[in-house]
């Protein structure tokens, strides 16, 4: 026992080193995963709020060894949720995308697949009261500044995790969480198409920019050399294909009012080619310096726009559903993903009006992460 060290027979002037307790909730998201933390327990300090996360999630180490984090750009999101003083809204919502490997925190975009996890913490928090079999939660994210009604499975009077629900990029079945999108159109531009134009050329190459509940640069597999068809591994690893990318992401912020996006991970990018397995079309999803393993719930709603939209790249190699309300079918690394829309002719183009998707989300862990104390000083530790 020599090399045991009881804390009682520490040497009164040793000090132990502090650390901050934060309650949390981990959760899988539809095919995501992170911490949810009650918005009180975060401090509002942008500075002092991405020195807590990153801490909280290991950042920056390609392990996240030091924290709760999944060593991947899809496990390593965090979600802020808080009872909301606005009108019609239950509870607000704060997005943030750790980076895995650089001390950046995100908060510019949002994440549809950590949202449907948002429901049902809430209602697992006591900010939302349970009404029936099935609870409508109306979210506020403050990221797009929009509004989302989350529908939860509550018989009982609890949230139900279990069901037939089944999305592809996550094994089994659970109960299915439906997200209503309002207010998706422009959600950091405040436009559809913050050129005026369905179509910019940029490097040569025809790209759609446009701002569905997420800023987008859409291309077509084609003009990059690609199918459209590769696994999210063979993309990874073509670091040439990303770096062209990059300077093209990096004109198209520009071009879309988002200025200097260096560091940034909207504008999002996407390409597109002719569906294969009796989709709308296949699509593969960048975030924006890796390939979505699935495909983004916003990243969804935003190409299903562009599929819409007459114009756009996606003309000519997706197969357009017809009317007002109808499902744009996305093919993607690991199966399918069904946006429903609604909109409504407007001249020669389309109004989108809101657009919804079946996500599930599951409680996997509920307790306390800890920081360093000295994280949540106004300025970091020597």
């Amino acid at each position: 026992m020599r090399n045991c060290i009881q804390l009682s027979t520490l040497p009164n002037e040793v000090t132990l080193p502090a650390q901050h307790a934060i309650p949390c909730i981990l959760m899988r998201g539809g095919t995501s995963k992170g911490p949810y933390f009650k918005m009180q327990d975060i401090p509002q300090d942008p500075d002092v709020r991405a020195r807590v996360l990153l801490a909280a999630m290991g950042s920056p180490d390609i392990r996240q060894i030091d924290g709760i984090g999944g060593a991947d750009t899809l496990t390593s999101k965090v979600a802020m949720v808080g009872p909301s003083d606005r009108e019609g809204v239950d509870v607000d919502y704060l997005f943030a995308q750790v980076s895995v490997d650089k001390a950046i925190v995100d908060t510019s975009p949002s994440c549809g697949n950590m949202l449907s996890g948002v429901g049902p913490f809430a209602i697992e928090m006591g900010m939302v009261s349970v009404n029936g079999e099935k609870t409508s939660v109306v979210i506020y994210d403050i990221n797009t500044q929009s509004r989302i009604e989350a529908i939860v499975e509550t018989p009982d009077g609890v949230v139900n995790y279990e069901g037939n629900g089944r999305i592809d990029g996550v094994p089994g079945t659970a109960a299915e969480i439906r997200l209503n999108f309002m207010d998706i159109v422009g959600s950091k531009t405040a436009t559809l198409l913050p050129t005026g134009k369905p179509v910019e050329v940029i490097d040569g190459v025809k790209a759609t920019l446009i701002d569905v509940a997420v800023p987008m640069m859409i291309v077509r597999a084609a003009d990059l050399g690609k199918t459209g068809y590769e696994s999210a591994a063979e993309l990874d690893a073509d670091k040439d294909f990303f770096a062209r990318m990059e300077a093209m992401r990096m004109e198209a912020g520009r071009r879309m009012g988002l200025g200097d996006v260096t560091g940034k991970v909207v504008p999002k990018m996407a390409m597109l080619a002719a569906p294969r397995e009796g989709g709308s079309v296949a699509a593969r999803y960048f975030v924006p310096h890796k390939t979505h393993a699935a495909f983004a719930v916003t990243g969804g709603l935003c190409v299903s726009s562009c599929v819409l939209v007459p114009g756009t790249v996606a003309a000519g190699i997706a197969n357009r559903p017809e009317g007002d309300d109808c499902t744009v079918i996305i093919e993607h690394p690991t199966g399918l993903i069904d946006v429903a829309m609604t909109t409504r002719p407007d001249g020669n183009s389309v109004e989108i009006i809101s657009g919804g998707v079946v996500r599930t989300a599951r409680k996997l862990m509920e307790g306390t992460v800890f920081v360093p104390a000295a994280t949540l000083t106004s300025t970091p530790a020597a």
